[in-house]
């Protein structure tokens, strides 16, 4: 049966410190237990040392502390891919990748993808569920334990499996408690969200959380190859998508990241690079080229690193900052768009 008692991660610190009062204790307590919670990853209620046992046991009988369970960790290329089993059983993945002193955790929203973009590997386990505040959060806290004690996890891209503006809600709650320099206190400026563009949510998050960094995964030039290789673009044309960039409030010296993904003899023509400038014609925008990712099933291949190179240079011949991103963890699966969870059990970390 369910546990019908709420998962202190699920909570926000308003939730927790209401919990506090109804237990008679003070509201402060909430935040105490925030901290307790999302800055130590503390899942023991006895490591709690500065609250007292008789509060300790009221929490107990009236909540419960569960995070996701590391399955398996695989290392290569400069990442460290992590599998996660959750509470009922499903599995997400998420990546550690290490690059000029930075510790960066790619982030799953999601359990599968419902947008069937053709050169992702995780559209094709289909769409289960969202996952709760608890379970994203719960990526950072046991990422965490795979670093060393002078290690920090310093930034965060919401660019695993799931589409996050699908999720909005429990990663709006997640982001407040990650940007809380009480808690996780990451810097607003090292968190970023990707997204294929879900327009009426990338509105909604202008409206409530635009200080964060936007990717938008756009790889076509043109409605009717989007369309192709990328459905959404079906519900969500480019002209539509075009003004809700236009709208997105960007603080001082920051740009919109387009992510474009370069598949062989699809999208990678220089008439189709020359194309793709003059739709981004107007916004302040930065590009990100990133040679296709190859998978077990996949029905594309990467392009020439020639042809790559020509796209390129024509973008910067545009006058646009265009950078060719070769992915980490390609040889363990744990590159871009090729996170999909495989069936391993045995136990790291709880």
């Amino acid at each position: 049966m369910t546990d019908p008692r709420p998962n202190l991660f699920d909570l926000t610190i308003t939730e927790l410190s209401t919990l506090a009062e109804s237990l008679g204790e003070k509201p402060w307590r909430g935040r105490s237990l925030a901290i307790w919670l999302f800055k130590r990853g503390v899942t023991d209620w006895n490591l709690m040392t500065d609250m007292a046992r008789s509060f300790h046991l009221k929490l107990a009988k009236a909540a419960r502390l569960e995070l996701p369970t590391a399955l398996d960790l695989t290392e290569g290329d400069g990442a460290r891919k992590i599998l996660w089993r959750l509470t009922d059983g499903l599995k997400v993945e998420s990546v550690l990748i290490q690059e000029r002193g930075h510790q960066t955790l790619c982030l799953s929203s999601q359990v599968g993808c419902a947008l069937g973009c053709r050169f992702c590997r995780t559209g094709t386990m289909g769409f289960t569920r969202n996952l709760s505040p608890s379970e994203i959060l719960g990526q950072i806290i046991g990422a965490q334990r795979f670093l060393t004690p002078n290690e920090n996890i310093t930034n965060l891209v919401f660019m695993g499996m799931g589409e996050p503006l699908l999720n909005r809600t429990n990663v709006v709650h997640s982001l407040k408690v990650i940007g809380d320099p009480d808690l996780m206190a990451i810097s607003r400026r090292r968190l970023s969200l990707s997204t294929v563009g879900i327009v009426p949510e990338l509105y909604e998050l202008a409206r409530t959380r635009s200080d964060l960094g936007l990717t938008v995964s756009l790889s076509a030039p043109d409605d009717r190859l989007r369309s192709q290789i990328m459905p959404i673009n079906r519900r969500y044309p480019m002209a539509e998508l075009k003004k809700a960039l236009a709208a997105w409030p960007l603080s001082h010296g920051r740009r919109i990241t387009i992510a474009y993904v370069l598949l062989r003899g699809i999208n990678d023509e220089p008439a189709q690079a020359a194309s793709l400038s003059r739709f981004l014609a107007g916004l302040k925008v930065k590009i990100n080229l990133i040679p296709f990712n190859s998978w077990p099933g996949a029905p594309f291949e990467p392009s020439d690193p020639k042809r790559v190179a020509a796209f390129q240079e024509i973008l910067t011949q545009k006058h646009y900052t265009a950078i060719i991103r070769w992915s980490k963890g390609d040889r363990v699966s744990a590159a871009c768009g090729q996170l999909a969870t495989i069936n391993k059990e045995t136990t790291i970390f709880k």
